[in-house]
Parts: structure tokens; C-alpha cells; sequence
């Protein structure tokens, strides 16, 4: 008599498996996350006296064999890869709905083509639509195959077979293997899914991109565990009334985790923008209170972006507090600051924050911009048009060093700008030449700070 099928509840968050169904994972603590699934059993009979094949190593016996790489055709995307996409990887890719994941797989398949033959596996669209958007795109070369197919199995033995040079997978929540008894999208056929196109990679040397899906909590749709296997995590951000992208890397085993790409989605699908500085603070108005000049790293690149902030009286009983592009707990901690510290008073209003472009600011740098904005709308004081400002507030009111200052300093050198406020300590490890050419104000506090750079002290 041939075993039943027992039904498992699996976490989609963390991949925790239960023999029955919980409100809340014991593992990860989120709600509802559990799902059932119908495991099939084993087939055939397993033995403990199968001897293992492989051999230990020591470090001095493997050869040392420098990373293949192969360029894109797009430089942002070759940045945050780290140098392009290497040989034998499998890269995951992830964003919005929309966000334009389909867009760039496609576009980079024009430069790879030239010398290497693409396999383009798709689970979501036709044949003919894929057509369609190859030729909005201008991709017209002939070494790109196309191949409508969900089976992983089926899709395996045919990269086995055919040796394509690379393949793209989209995506890979439409992916399925026949012996497993869950949906497409589930936990366990999203992990075995990857799981066998990994070692697929490895084993034929090929590099391979998987596109994945989102969550409404924006995280990546499927098992945790899918972020571990593969050897790197790409992030698409961006809104969707804004026409600017940015490509983060979240994991990355052959180069840095810090690097972002900037693109802007036209007709023709994603231009990378080579100069993301002068793209953030263009339109900039003058001669108005509440605005400044942050400077952040993003990964070895410094990034100029606008903060603009306003102070108004609130018109209930407490004062909102709201955030774009900044963190809401790092902005109450700095208006607490403000108050303690600095004397400017903030109980009886409403305060914005607003980073322009869709920028993002996670680095501690831009406490002193977002501060100085908040002061020059509360103040109504202008500060100054041509002035930057970047530095770390501790809970004592003072300006703290930070990295990379001489890398921020010539970015704002290079886009025109005559002071900047920084640091007394990073002002004082400056070289002579940049201070030639930029006027350099350190300070210890907030107040110096605002201060020096607005028209009335």
C-alpha cells in the first residue's frame, strides 16, 4: 500500500515548517504567514552505507583562477554589480510591479548578444509580447532565444542541452517542479525552483538572472532562504510619479554591497544617468527658507540631494511629524535636539521633511542638512544658494565627524558650490588645495552652524 500524502504548514517569511497551523510563526513572530502544503512522500528506498565522493582540500592545493566577468552594456548596472555580471553567478532582482525588472533584462541582452548566445526564459509573457517589447526597445540580435516554459525541469534539461552562454529567468514565482504537489509561488516550489537552477549555474559555469516578485511589505516574495542561496540581491527602487530609478544591492559575494545605479525610464526603456548630482538638485528654488544641501556616500560614489523642510503652526491638539525619503525616528530625535540643546522651539508645530528626487538618506551625514532646513523654515532665514552642509548630531548638540570628507568636498566642488559646513574635525584634516578652492567652515554646534551661513546672524 503506497504511503499518504501528509499536509505541512509552511512560513512563507521564514520557511519555519509546523504539523499544524499557527496565527503567529514560532519562528519569525509574524502573523498569518503560515501556508498549507500537501508533502508527497519519499519514493524508493534509502540506504546509510552510500560512501561519500568527496575530497577535502587544503588551501594551498586549489588553483587560484581569476572571476570571468561580462559587461552589460549599461555602466550604472555594471557598477553595482561590481565590474559586471560574473561568470557561474545567479543573480536575484527584485522591485515593484512595473518598476522595470523586464525593461533592463531585455536592453542588456542587446551587449551580451554580441558575443554570447542568451537564453531568455519566460513564465508571465508570450512569445510575441516579448517581440513587441524587444523592438520598442531597439534589442534586434540574433543570438537571443526566447523560451516560453514553467516546468524548472524541463527548463534545466534544455539549458543542459543547448549551453546557452547566459539565461534570464522571469520570474521565478512562476516557476514550478511537477512532483511537488503546491502551487507555483509557494515556499517550497520557489526554494526548490532556485535550488535547481543554482546548481544548474554552478555546474555548467553560467551566469543566471531571476527576477522575483514583491510582497506588499516590499521584501522578496518566497522563503528567506531564497536570498541566501544565490550570490547576489539587486533592489529596484523608485515611485511611480517620479521617472528616476535606483538599483541598491542588497547582497553581493564578488563586490561591494554600497554601490547604487540611478536610471531614468523613458520610451526607449532605462537611460542610466551618469551624473545623479546635478539630476538631484535640479530645479532647485532660490532664494527660499527650508531648503539645503545634503552630500551622502552611496557606496564609493558621493551623491549631492536637496532637503527641504517646513515648520508650520499646527492646527491640532498635537503636532504632525512626517518624513519622505528620511527616517521618522532619526527626524524626532534631531527636534528633540533642537529643543534641548539649541533653544528653537518645535512643540506647537507641524514638521515636514522632504528629500527631493526620491532619494533616499540613511547615512547620519544628512543630520546636519535636515536640521539646518528645519531652522531656516522656522526662522524663515534663507540659507545660503551656494552652501552644503553634511555632519552627524549627537544627543548633546554637536557636530560629529564623519567619512569620506575630502570625496564629498570635491563633489561639491565639481558642481559649483563656494562653502561648505562640515565638521571642526573633518575641517581640520582638509588639504590646503581644497581649501583654495571651496571655503571651508567647520563647526562644533547646530547654531554655528545655521549661523554662518545665512544672511542675518
Amino acid at each position: 500500500m503506497a504511503p499518504k500524502s501528509k499536509t505541512v504548514y509552511v512560513c512563507s517569511n521564514c520557511g519555519y515548517e509546523s504539523a499544524k497551523w499557527y496565527g503567529q510563526c514560532p519562528s519569525c513572530f509574524e502573523w498569518n504567514t503560515l501556508l498549507e502544503e500537501l508533502r508527497a512522500p519519499m519514493s524508493g528506498k534509502t540506504t546509510s552505507t552510500a560512501k561519500s565522493m568527496a575530497k577535502a582540500m587544503s588551501l594551498k592545493e586549489i588553483d587560484h583562477i581569476t572571476e570571468h566577468r561580462y559587461a552589460t552594456g549599461i555602466g550604472e548596472l555594471d557598477l553595482v554589480l561590481g565590474g559586471g555580471l560574473v561568470k557561474g553567478s545567479v543573480v536575484l532582482l527584485s522591485g515593484d510591479p512595473g518598476i522595470g525588472k523586464s525593461t533592463i533584462l531585455l536592453q542588456i541582452c542587446q551587449t551580451l548578444g554580441r558575443r554570447l548566445r542568451v537564453l531568455y526564459i519566460s513564465g508571465e509573457e508570450s512569445a510575441h509580447q516579448i517581440k513587441l517589447r524587444a523592438d520598442r526597445l531597439g534589442v534586434t540580435t540574433d543570438n537571443l532565444t526566447v523560451l516560453c516554459e514553467t516546468d524548472t525541469q524541463i527548463l534545466c534539461e534544455h539549458i543542459r542541452s543547448a549551453k546557452p552562454d547566459a539565461v534570464i529567468v522571469d520570474s521565478i514565482q512562476t516557476m514550478n517542479i511537477q512532483e511537488l504537489t503546491s502551487s507555483p509561488g509557494s515556499v517550497t516550489q520557489v526554494r526548490e525552483s532556485t535550488n535547481l537552477f543554482v546548481r544548474t549555474a554552478k555546474s555548467l559555469d553560467i551566469p543566471i538572472i531571476i527576477v522575483g516578485h514583491v510582497n506588499k511589505d516590499g521584501n522578496i516574495a518566497g522563503p528567506k532562504v531564497l536570498e541566501h542561496i544565490v550570490d547576489t540581491v539587486l533592489y529596484f527602487e523608485g515611485e511611480r510619479n517620479l521617472s528616476y530609478r535606483i538599483l541598491r544591492t542588497e547582497k553581493n559575494r564578488f563586490g561591494s554591497t554600497n554601490e547604487i545605479g540611478v536610471f531614468e525610464m523613458t520610451d526607449h526603456g532605462l537611460k542610466e544617468v551618469k551624473n545623479p548630482s546635478q539630476m538631484m538638485i535640479a530645479g532647485r528654488p532660490k532664494n527660499t527658507s527650508g531648503t539645503c544641501i545634503a552630500c551622502v556616500m552611496e557606496g564609493s560614489r558621493p551623491i549631492l540631494a536637496e532637503v527641504q523642510g517646513l515648520v508650520t503652526p499646527t492646527g491640532f491638539g498635537n503636532p504632525r511629524r512626517m518624513t519622505t525619503g528620511f527616517d521618522f525616528a532619526r527626524l524626532a530625535m534631531l527636534l528633540a535636539v533642537l529643543e534641548k540643546r539649541c533653544g528653537y522651539f518645535f512643540g506647537t508645530m507641524d514638521c515636514y521633511v522632504n528629500v527631493v528626487g526620491g532619494m533616499k538618506l540613511d547615512e547620519p551625514a544628512s543630520d546636519l542638512t535636515v536640521a539646518m532646513a528645519l531652522i531656516s523654515s522656522l526662522k524663515d532665514k534663507v540659507v545660503k544658494d551656494d552652501v552644503i552642509a553634511f555632519g552627524e548630531i549627537g544627543l548633546a548638540g554637536e557636530v560629529r565627524g564623519v567619512n569620506a570628507c575630502d570625496q564629498r568636498v570635491k563633489e561639491a566642488i565639481r558642481l559649483g558650490f563656494h562653502t561648505c559646513v562640515l565638521p571642526i574635525h573633518n575641517a581640520r584634516t582638509l588639504s590646503d588645495d581644497l581649501k583654495k578652492e571651496i571655503q571651508i567652515v567647520g563647526v562644533r554646534t547646530i547654531r554655528k552652524a545655521f549661523e554662518a551661513v545665512t544672511d542675518e546672524t
